[in-house]
């Protein structure tokens, strides 16, 4: 089991909220899109990085964005949420003014190139 993937217990709980609608041709294991799906979001990284061992990138993709137009990620989120609400914690933020130095610029400087165009 790799760093981002889902444990037996955690599996258990998302499976039954996935969208199960047999097609003709086989589906692509939901546990191995679903971790692909977690290791793009954790790391960060761009979908065609994702590693060989989630499957094609443009499935895990694909199914990303057919779950998130169908909702099932606000069902999984919700449904996780009321199985455990005291992991519900918000982190608040407050807005703070950088410093005018702290971008290493001085405030209105002109950009000017390095090299100056001579005319004959």
């Amino acid at each position: 089991m790799a760093r981002y993937d889902l444990s037996e217990a955690e599996w258990r709980l998302v499976e039954p909220l996935l969208p199960n609608k047999p097609r003709g041709v086989a589906r692509v294991d939901d546990r191995r899109v679903l971790n692909g799906v977690f290791y793009v979001l954790r790391t960060g990284s761009p979908w065609r990085d994702l590693p060989e061992r989630y499957g094609p990138y443009t499935t895990v993709y694909n199914r990303y964005n057919r779950w998130a137009k169908a909702g099932v990620w606000l069902r999984i989120f919700e449904t996780l949420a009321a199985r455990s609400p005291q992991s519900m914690q918000m982190i608040d933020s407050s807005i703070i003014r950088a410093h005018q130095h702290a971008a290493g610029g001085k405030k209105g400087a002109r950009i000017t190139p390095s090299a100056v165009l001579v005319e004959d």
